[in-house]
């Protein structure tokens, strides 16, 4: 099976999320990481499966405001904070709306958030699956989303946890299919 994980990420939670779940799928399978802003419209084409998320801002996925709200909070050095090459760039949002991207046929959606009830800190990752349901790929898997502390680091726990979801995303496009080639017709 070739998969995709596609993430996008401001401060490098995301994309720290993102290589752990490729780690958890690649053991036996083709995998490349890309961050949103290096892929392509078509860039998916041929890939069974897609890996796709990005940060929790305001309950849902970024937008242009709240990935400018993060710029500018780089910019503040008492808040510690880095940017990640190419960020803020494009959103998974953008992203996953432009007309032209071609998605992969099966998908999984992942966020990072902050740590708490998801109530209070929304999950990108329902809105992501929700999304890319819509242009027609097919859920392997529920949107999972992983906590980030209050001072911009992964919660503890959270980077195996990422890297187990994504052994269980790899069983589990076995156990469907996903990848496996059509047997060819008798006489072809």
């Amino acid at each position: 099976m070739s998969a995709v994980v596609i993430y996008e990420s401001m401060f490098g939670n995301t994309r720290q999320i993102a290589d752990a779940i490729a780690e958890g799928l690649g053991a036996d399978h083709q995998v490349t990481v890309r961050n949103v802003n290096d892929v392509s419209p078509g860039w998916c084409e041929g890939n069974e499966l897609m890996v796709i998320g990005g940060p929790t801002h305001v309950h849902g996925m970024s937008r242009v405001a709240t990935r400018a709200q993060a710029r500018s909070w780089a910019l503040q050095p008492e808040r510690n904070l880095a940017l990640e090459p190419g960020a803020p760039g494009r959103g998974m949002r953008d992203w996953i709306a432009d007309p032209t991207t071609v998605l992969s046929p099966h998908f999984a959606a992942f966020a990072s958030r902050a740590d708490g009830p998801v109530l209070l800190s929304g999950n990108a990752a329902v809105q992501l699956d929700r999304a890319a349901r819509r242009r027609g790929s097919s859920r392997l898997a529920c949107p999972e989303s992983f906590r980030v502390t209050k001072a911009n680091t992964t919660c503890v726990g959270e980077v195996p946890r990422a890297r187990e979801w994504g052994r269980r995303l790899a069983a589990e496009a076995v156990a469907n299919g996903v990848g496996r080639r059509a047997a060819p017709s008798p006489g072809s």
